[in-house]
């Protein structure tokens, strides 16, 4: 995909991205790696007869990671990007071991800012499972370059 500058963000842009199967070792990984060790995501017996999902989940917060990551892969923020200014995001439903997910990524919003050589623009995305089931739903806040004369 080609680089979208901050001009390109318009009210019918939308992007979908690849796809990612998350693995039990991308689980164990990612809870070890950030210190989310509790018996939500590491302790299969606790899992399978405790918890109301009955096998293994992956944590919102590598959700989040693996779609943005999802989102970073298709090349259209590259050298357009500024910075990443924050998201506000909502688990719609859990991610189990095995599912694959992807994002469809739409505008909510395009705004200047007081430096005319950048923007912000506002990205809704829905991360669906391979059922098509809506996952997360998050708005990221990206800075933007405008278009290079």
């Amino acid at each position: 995909m080609a680089i979208q500058w901050w001009e390109d963000y318009d009210a019918d842009w939308m992007l979908k991205t690849g796809r990612r199967t998350v693995t039990e070792f991308d689980i164990l990984s990612f809870v070890t790696l950030v210190g989310m060790n509790e018996a939500l995501f590491m302790d299969a017996e606790y899992i399978a007869n405790d918890t109301p999902f009955g096998r293994r989940i992956a944590p919102g917060a590598l959700v989040f990671s693996y779609a943005e990551g999802l989102v970073i892969q298709t090349g259209h923020l590259h050298t357009a990007a500024i910075a990443f200014l924050g998201a506000e995001m909502k688990m719609q439903a859990p991610v189990y071991l095995g599912d694959t997910i992807d994002v469809t990524v739409t505008v909510a919003e395009r705004r200047e800012t007081s430096k005319p050589d950048r923007g912000v623009v506002t990205t809704r995305n829905l991360v669906r499972n391979q059922s098509g089931q809506a996952v997360l739903e998050y708005q990221a806040t990206r800075m933007l370059r405008r278009r290079p004369d």
